[in-house]
């Protein structure tokens, strides 16, 4: 028992069971956070602290980011709706525990390099550099929520249905997935830029 809580209490959505998953990637380790709450959602209790949001459950960071841009700002009881029905559609599809494929979705979707732009007497030119940890995981994440965003747009398909399809085929590593082909454009602009 942990923190007054039992374990089933401690369950995300009171269904899947943060224990069983595992981080692959030993960079992102410390980045994604598994520690298990009652309820995932801090009240921003982390956003005037550096570095802060590394310590936030990652499953509530997925929904304040799906919680992000037009329809769905600052309507967090929609959003966890949302993020609630797509974990349900991915352990009907994959009968995996949904946190796991988010997991290898972040890793995944993560870009490892990325470009930017150094003046040398006016002239920009661009320079590859290595992407830090906790950006990759904040870059996958909004990278998934877009992708989510554009297939559920002008579509018979509900955002969770297309949040669900985004997560599933990011985290096999699929070109067709927003995410993950937006990282490989990143990678391969930087590769370019070396």
């Amino acid at each position: 028992m942990k923190y007054g809580f039992t374990k089933d209490e401690l369950k995300v959505f009171g269904k899947w069971d943060v224990e069983e998953v595992v981080v692959n990637d030993p960079a992102l380790k410390n980045y994604i956070c598994l520690q298990p709450r009652f309820v995932p959602h801090t009240h921003g209790r982390h956003a005037n602290t550096p570095f802060a949001k590394q310590n936030v459950f990652i499953v509530e960071r997925l929904i304040n980011k799906v919680m992000r841009k037009g329809r769905n700002t600052g309507k967090k009881m929609l959003a966890y709706d949302i993020v609630r029905k797509a974990f349900d559609i991915i352990y009907k599809r994959t009968k995996k525990n949904p946190i796991q494929v988010l997991v290898d979705a972040l890793i995944n979707a993560g870009p490892r390099e990325e470009v930017v732009r150094l003046k040398y007497g006016g002239i920009a030119v661009p320079k590859s550099v290595d992407t830090s940890s906790l950006r990759r995981v904040d870059v996958a994440l909004r990278n998934i929520c877009e992708g989510a965003r554009q297939r559920a747009f002008k579509s018979p398909k509900s955002i969770a249905e297309c949040l669900a399809e985004e997560l599933i085929l990011a985290s096999k590593n699929d070109p067709k997935s927003y995410a993950v082909s937006k990282k490989e454009e990143v990678e391969r602009i930087a590769k370019s830029a070396r």
